[in-house]
Parts: C-alpha cells; sequence; structure tokens
C-alpha cells in the first residue's frame, strides 16, 4: 500500500499540466463510470483507460470497483484511477461520500449501471430496476457535478433520459446540451452488416440512425449509404437486424448477458468523442436528446457537439418511401417510452 502511494505521487508528479476543460480546481478531464464493474462497465472503464483524451478514470459501483480500479491502474497509461463504492450504512444517514467522491470534477459521466436483459426480455422489462438505479445515479450528478455531461447507457433509454432530465430539472440543474442517450451501437451494428453485405470495410461506412434505442423505434437510414445496394428484402433483413441485434446476442449468450462487448466500444466512441469535443473539436454523431426535430420530446439523430455540449441537432432530410413506413410506425411507440420516463419521477 505504501509502494503503491508513493509510486501514484511520483507518476502524477511527473505528468505534464494538462488545459482544463471543466470548472473545477482539476486541471484534467475526468470521466466517471457509474456502474464500472458491470457486464459494460468493465471493457468500458479499461478502453476509457486507454484512451488519450483521459486524464482520471473515476469507477463507481455498489460492489468491486476497488479492485477493478486496482487491476486497470497497473495498465501503462496517462490517466489515473479511482474506485469508489458506496459510503457504508451509518446513523444517522448521510450522505453517499463515496458516489460524492468518483463524481466530484468530471467532464463526462457515463452510466451503463443496471440488470442486462435475458431471453424474451424487452428492454421495456428492464423498466422498473433500472429506472430506479438512474434516478439515484443522476440525482447524485445533479448534486455533485452538475456541468458535466451525462452519457445515459442504461437501458430502456428511451425511458432512461427523459428520467434522468426531469431529476435535473427537480434540482434545477438541467441543461439539455448536457445530456444524451448512447445510441452508438445501434450506428455501429449498422455499419457492420452493411459492410459485411457489401464486402466493405465497416470502418469506412457511416451510416445514420435515428429515432431511439429500442426495437422499431432504431430506424437507420441506409438510403442515404453511397454505393450500397439492396434488394427489397435485403433492405428489410439488414432493418430489422440493426433494429433488434440486441436481441441476437441475447439469444446466443443463451441466458447468460446481453451485449457488453460492442456495447462498451460504442460508450467509450461516445465518451471519446464528446472529451474531444469538449476540448474545442468540433464532432457529429448520433444522439438521443431533446429535440425538435419531430412530435417527440426527445429523438436521436446527428448531432454537432462543441465546448458546451450539445451545440446543434442537423436537420432530418428527406426519408425514403421505405424509412417513412418505419418513421410512423416506430412514432407513437417512442413517445410512450418517453412518457413512461416522464411520469416515472412525476408520480
Amino acid at each position: 500500500m505504501i509502494f503503491n502511494s508513493l509510486a501514484t505521487k511520483t507518476i502524477s508528479a511527473l505528468r505534464p499540466a494538462v488545459r482544463s476543460i471543466h470548472s473545477t480546481a482539476s486541471q484534467n478531464a475526468k470521466v466517471a463510470v457509474l456502474g464500472a464493474a458491470g457486464g459494460i462497465g468493465q471493457p468500458l472503464s479499461l478502453l476509457c483507460k486507454l484512451s488519450p483524451e483521459v486524464d482520471e478514470l473515476s469507477c463507481y459501483d455498489i460492489v468491486g470497483t476497488p479492485g477493478v480500479a486496482a487491476d486497470l491502474s497497473h495498465i501503462p497509461s496517462k490517466s489515473s484511477t479511482l474506485g469508489r463504492l458506496p459510503s457504508p450504512v451509518k446513523w444517522p444517514m448521510g450522505p453517499n461520500d463515496g458516489l460524492k467522491e468518483a463524481l466530484e470534477g468530471s467532464d463526462v459521466v457515463v452510466i451503463p449501471a443496471g440488470v442486462p436483459r435475458k431471453p424474451g426480455m424487452t428492454r421495456d422489462d428492464l423498466f422498473n430496476t433500472n429506472a430506479s438505479i438512474v434516478q439515484t445515479l443522476v440525482e447524485g450528478c445533479a448534486k455533485f457535478c452538475p456541468d458535466a455531461m451525462i452519457a445515459i447507457i442504461s437501458n430502456p433509454v428511451n425511458s432512461t433520459v427523459p428520467i434522468a432530465a426531469e431529476v435535473l430539472k427537480k434540482h434545477g440543474v438541467y441543461n439539455p446540451k448536457k445530456l444524451a442517450g448512447v445510441t452508438t451501437l445501434d450506428v455501429c451494428r449498422a455499419n457492420t452488416f452493411v459492410g459485411n453485405h457489401m464486402g466493405w470495410d465497416p470502418k469506412d461506412v457511416d451510416v445514420t440512425v435515428i429515432g431511439g434505442h429500442a426495437g422499431i423505434t432504431i430506424l437507420p437510414l441506409f438510403s442515404r449509404v453511397d454505393g450500397a445496394k439492396f434488394t427489397d428484402d435485403e433492405l428489410e433483413a439488414i432493418t430489422v437486424r440493426t433494429q433488434f441485434g440486441g436481441d441476437e446476442v441475447v439469444a446466443a449468450k443463451a441466458g447468460a448477458g446481453s451485449a457488453t462487448l460492442s456495447m462498451a466500444y460504442a460508450g467509450y466512441l461516445f465518451t471519446e468523442n464528446v472529451l474531444k469535443a469538449l476540448r474545442g473539436e468540433e464532432i457529429t454523431q448520433c444522439a438521443f436528446v431533446e429535440s425538435n426535430l419531430t412530435e417527440a420530446q426527445y429523438f436521436a439523430s446527428p448531432v454537432k457537439f462543441g465546448k458546451n455540449g450539445v451545440e446543434e441537432i442537423l436537420p432530418l432530410g428527406e426519408l425514403s418511401a421505405y424509412e417513412k413506413q418505419w418513421f410512423d410506425k416506430m412514432m407513437p411507440e417512442l413517445k410512450k417510452q418517453i412518457q413512461k420516463g416522464v411520469d416515472f419521477v412525476k408520480k
């Protein structure tokens, strides 16, 4: 323990000063992962530890985070690593200092916490458990890092993002520029499926995916991929596979979990892009944010991120006749799921 403490101080002393990108006293770009010991949280934390954009990595969960953080701290990258658990139960009751320490000074808070899907479950089936988890964690964000960009991974995203917004409103710190649902995995899947279909490198594909992050609310705009060709049956198949790609993983894992590695990768991409934007780079990526593009209060679409978070929500443009059919089908379901999240906090 003494050696680790001395080593940490020595490494910190050798580290050059980094330009501050948040308003706290810290000079580092800090990312907090809430749910860091889980199936998504551990690989997400690993990828963030390796990212050159991350200077401080803060891991929080109800179990296991000291071990996760200790393990990550041995990786030779520039970021320091912190692992915190909830404060022990005590009397008189006191604040959760573990969450406070994990969150204070954060630039980006990523929330993958919650229970995974099992075969036969929809994202909506997770609502009762994950809604309460997200509510509690976002209350912490409101108190301890109200200016941080909050990235919601916990499903059902169509409902948990509205929950987060209502919690922040209750605390008087809601900023629509600083809250987003991570829909990057839908884009990753669409890119992969198109690349495989066309014999292209998926890294050279960039499919716009709009709507929400559950089943038919996911709408990939394959008509905008230059050079991609599909028969009607192929277009239907690749669209449905993108919408229900999570079910494919849940079934293949046979009760052992849901998409964790691919979601961790997608969450890492989103987080790293947000950090680049906060440092001044103009970044455009799809995200589920408060939006006036449609009649839904929140909507996933291409968004420009900058120093203030969400800088601009780009126009949708024209949809193909096929995409318009899916759009009309998804809107009632998306609005219903959004309202469910709002009602959960207001009840």
